[in-house]
This record gives C-alpha cells, structure tokens and sequence, in this order.
C-alpha cells in the first residue's frame, strides 16, 4: 500500500504528481527544485544557493515522512548544464559527508521553471 507525503515546508506540486510516496519500507522523493517554499519563488542565486534550497526541500519531505538524509540510497541530480557539477558537488558533500548515496548527475535540455537543478531521491527504512 502506498501513503503520499505531503508537507507545506517543501514546495507545493506543481503538477499531477505528488511531494513523495512511500511503499513497503521505501520513500521516492519527487524531482525538487530551488523553489523558497515561503515564497513560492525560485531563490536568487547561482547554482550553490539553489542546490542548497533543492537539499532543504528534501530534508522537509523526508522528515515529514519520518526519514532523514542517512536513509538516503539513491539520488538523480539534473543540471542544467555540466559545467555547475564541481559547484553542485560541494555543497551536496556538506549534507552527504558520511556513507553518501549512490548518485547520477547529468545534464538536461530544460528544467522547470528555467532553474539549474533538480535532485530526485530514494530513501529506504
């Protein structure tokens, strides 16, 4: 049986799609993007300030859900270009010091909203 997580402090769906879902022990945390959920806006900035905002907006999900980044296994980080990866990766290193998830960074064509990265995640209990 699946449960939807749904919290106020990540950003609200932007379409039909929700936060995240759990299902047998597993948590897949829906693409986030640099959107203040405060606000409802992209956070200003470069790639540093909005990797870190995505990062924020997972934490919420996956303490909403009763998870924590340890319980992280996998994440998907989307760039909007290659050359934002050194960048991205220091500040996804500070969340992810100890024992970090297995990982695939690529760069797209497009992202919602014209941000620089989303970050999808799998978390397990």
């Amino acid at each position: 049986m699946k449960k939807i997580i749904q919290t106020s402090n990540a950003p609200a769906a932007i379409g039909p799609y929700s936060q995240a879902v759990e299902a047998n022990g597993m948590l897949f945390v829906s693409g986030q993007v640099p959107v203040d959920p405060a606000t409802g806006k992209v956070v200003e900035g470069g790639i540093k300030e909005q990797t870190e905002q995505v990062l924020k907006n997972i934490g919420a999900i996956l303490q909403e859900a009763g998870y924590t980044y340890n319980d992280v296994v996998k994440s998907t980080c989307f760039l909007s270009d290659m050359t934002h990866f050194g960048a991205m990766n220091e500040v996804y290193a500070y969340v992810y010091k100890e024992n970090p998830p297995a990982r695939a960074a690529f760069a797209v064509k497009e992202l919602p909203l014209g941000v620089l990265i989303e970050i999808e995640t799998i978390a397990i209990h």
